[in-house]
């Protein structure tokens, strides 16, 4: 991994790619990412945690979305800088079938570090979430890791529409499909995890680094698209107490930053294809990433990694399978 060479712009967030592994570090950007805070807390000790998002896998042998996630496998496993856990942030399986679930698993298992996921709703609408808990535990939970409290939701959940107009599962599953559909509404957590999470933080002390997943965004980046979270107001709140808040997500299948309040978001790439950025002016344009290239498979598509080295020290890095970011972040920015 590059080092800043004692630039201070270049001093937290990297961006690297299989080519050139290009890496961009930005004390200024750092310092909105809550990341400083983290890093300044008496009792954190340096560490270091990847992530995952939206494999899509399909049920047919050897199918491409497979070779990228045992692609993003071996660049998580590759890291100079080990992570101590992984967050596989939604959309393992397309259809949400067994074997699906049962092949993401698997290669997932061949990741050095352990494993903690969330659910997205390719996973969870044919059989409402069986398969996904046989094969990854607990849709939503909390833990304490060296200074820092971790928070993962499912995010993707609506009132039953499917029981009254005696959908069949594939029915109600396919319903979840198209990126736009109108039928299951605006997707979010619920009550029983709002309440949870009220219970979860309410002992901790407001200078406790919170880092918290959703599969997607806890704003309202494009609803159209089902880019958001229908409770995201609720939640921001519950974890408002807090001096920084690090929200991380997946869904949106492309690099993603905002801003509010104490609650910075960041969005990550997908292992299977990049959506495309929706027509609205983001507040953070510098964060968005080149379209695929059309002729390269993989382009568009990587993990990300943050870590933690000690006081006034964190950085944020993306790791794409090809060259798609744009030439300014790897000069550096501030924001």
């Amino acid at each position: 991994m590059t080092e800043s060479n004692g630039n201070p712009r270049r001093e937290f967030l990297g961006l690297a790619g299989k080519a050139g592994l290009s890496t961009v570090f930005a004390q200024a950007l750092g310092v909105n990412l809550g990341l400083v805070n983290v890093a300044q807390a008496a009792a954190v000790k340096p560490f270091s945690f990847a992530m995952i998002a939206d494999p899509h896998l399909y049920g047919a042998k050897d199918h491409v979305f497979d070779k990228q996630l045992e692609d993003a496998v071996l660049q998580v496993n590759e890291m100079k800088e080990q992570p101590d856990f992984v967050v596989v942030l939604g959309d393992v399986s397309h259809n949400g079938v067994l074997n699906e679930l049962e092949k993401g698993k698997r290669i997932l298992g061949n990741l050095r570090a352990p494993i903690r996921s969330i659910p997205g709703e390719h996973d969870w609408y044919l059989d409402m979430g069986a398969g996904w808990r046989a094969n990854f535990g607990d849709e939503f939970w909390s833990f304490d890791h060296k200074g820092v409290h971790f928070i993962g939701l499912n995010s993707i959940l609506v009132p039953d529409f499917w029981t009254k107009a005696g959908l069949t599962p594939e029915q109600r599953r396919d319903w979840f499909m198209p990126l736009n559909s109108p039928v299951p509404g605006v997707w979010g957590t619920d009550a029983r995890q709002r309440e949870w999470l009220k219970k979860d933080v309410a002992k901790l002390p407001t200078s406790t680094p919170i880092v918290i997943f959703t599969h997607s965004p806890l704003w309202d980046y494009y609803p159209r698209w089902n880019f958001q979270v229908s409770d995201a107001v609720q939640i921001r709140g519950i974890l408002s107490k807090f001096t920084s808040v690090m929200a991380f997500h997946g869904h949106v299948h492309h690099t993603l930053y905002n801003k509010i309040g104490n609650m910075t978001s960041i969005g990550t790439m997908s292992t299977s294809w990049p959506w495309p950025y929706p027509p609205v002016k983001l507040p953070y344009p510098q964060f968005q990433q080149y379209r695929a290239d059309p002729s390269n498979t993989s382009d568009g598509m990587g993990t990300a990694a943050v870590s933690i080295t000690g006081p006034g020290a964190g950085r944020m890095q993306y790791a794409p399978f090809a060259d798609s970011v744009p030439q300014r972040l790897i000069d550096g920015f501030k924001i």
